[in-house]
C-alpha cells in the first residue's frame, strides 16, 4: 500500500509544516508518493524542503510533478527536477530548464563539503550586489555581510548535518505583509542530525532540566553555544542574527519539533513553536527586505 502525502497549492515554510504532519504517522520504509499534481507556488524553502524529504525515505518515494506548464517550468528553472530525479521516482510531465534570467539569484544548490560553501559564495557574490543596491535600496558595501551570512548557513550544514543538503537563493515581491516590497530570501535545508543531537555530541555536554529541541535552538541561535570548543566557534547562526537584525530582516530555523524565528516589527510569526510533528535534520530561512526611507544604509 502507498501512502499519499499532498503538497499543499501555496508552498512556504509554514505551509510545509502539513506535509511534515501527513508524513509523521508514515514508517520510513514505507511506499510513499509525494502529490505536488495541484501546486501552484513554492518558495526557496519549500522547494529545498521537498529535497530533504526525499532524502530522509528507507525506500524511494514516487513524486508527482505540478500539473501547472508555468509552475512546472519555473520548478525546472531553479533546478528542482535536477535533484528530485535522484531522489525521487518521478511521475507526470517534467519540463527541461531553459536558460534565461528569471528572480532565482541561486539556483538550488547542493552542498556537502566547504568547497561547495566557496562555490556557492562566489556563484552569487556579483548578483547579490547588483540586487541589493538596485532591488532593495541597500548600500551595496552590505554584499559581504550578504556573503558571509549565505556562507554561515551553508557552514551551519557541513558541520552539523552528517550528509549534504540544500540551498537557494530568491528574490520575489513579497505581498503577505510587506506591501509589495522586494525581498530577497534564502533557504537552507538539510535530513541530517539537528541542532539537539550536535550539541549533545559536545565533549562534557550534561543534560539540563529542561532540554528538548527548543532548548537547543536557543542555545545555538540566540547564545551562539556550540558542540566546538575552539574560540569563536558557533558563532554562525548568532552573527548571522546580529547582521539580518541591521537590515531589519527575518532569521526562523527549524529542527527537530521545534521552530525558532527572529521575528521583525513587519511580521507576526511566533518566536518560539514547539510540539511540531518531528523532521530530521535543520531548515533556516533568512528573510531581507526592500529598505524603505529612514532605514540602514
Amino acid at each position: 500500500m502507498t501512502s499519499v502525502i499532498t503538497v499543499p497549492p501555496s508552498l512556504d515554510d509554514h505551509t510545509f509544516e502539513q506535509v511534515v504532519e501527513q508524513l509523521a504517522s508514515v514508517p520510513r520504509d514505507a511506499k510513499l508518493l509525494i502529490d505536488a499534481r495541484h501546486t501552484r507556488w513554492a518558495s526557496p524553502y519549500g522547494l529545498t524542503a521537498l529535497l530533504t524529504l526525499g532524502q530522509t525515505r528507507e525506500e524511494r518515494a514516487s513524486f508527482a510533478a505540478p500539473e501547472a506548464e508555468d509552475t512546472a517550468s519555473y520548478w525546472a528553472r531553479t533546478g528542482f527536477f535536477k535533484f528530485a530525479e535522484e531522489l525521487f521516482d518521478l511521475r507526470g510531465v517534467v519540463p527541461k530548464a531553459r536558460g534565461g534570467e528569471s528572480s532565482v539569484l541561486l539556483e538550488i544548490t547542493q552542498v556537502a563539503k566547504s568547497e561547495d560553501v566557496h562555490d556557492v559564495v562566489g556563484r552569487i557574490q556579483q548578483k547579490a550586489q547588483q540586487i541589493l543596491s538596485k532591488e532593495l535600496n541597500i548600500d551595496a558595501k552590505a554584499t559581504v555581510g550578504f556573503a558571509m551570512t549565505l556562507s554561515e548557513i551553508c557552514q551551519n550544514i557541513i558541520e552539523h548535518a552528517g550528509r549534504g543538503g540544500f540551498v537557494a537563493v530568491q528574490t520575489y515581491t513579497y505581498r503577505k505583509r510587506l506591501a509589495s516590497r522586494r525581498v530577497v530570501v534564502i533557504a537552507v535545508c538539510d535530513a541530517g542530525f539537528g541542532f539537539r543531537q550536535t550539541l549533545e555530541s559536545a565533549p562534557g555536554f550534561v543534560r539540563s532540566d529542561r532540554w528538548d529541541d527548543a532548548a537547543a535552538l536557543e542555545a545555538a541561535v540566540i547564545r551562539g553555544v556550540s558542540r566546538f570548543r575552539d574560540p569563536g566557534r558557533g558563532q554562525g547562526l548568532a552573527g548571522v542574527r546580529r547582521y539580518i537584525g541591521r537590515w531589519d530582516g527575518k532569521v526562523s530555523v527549524r529542527s527537530g519539533t521545534a521552530k525558532i524565528a527572529i521575528v521583525p516589527s513587519w511580521d507576526d510569526d511566533v518566536p518560539l513553536t514547539e510540539k511540531l510533528a518531528p523532521f530530521p535534520g535543520s531548515q533556516v530561512q533568512v528573510t531581507i527586505p526592500e529598505r524603505v526611507s529612514g532605514g540602514p544604509r
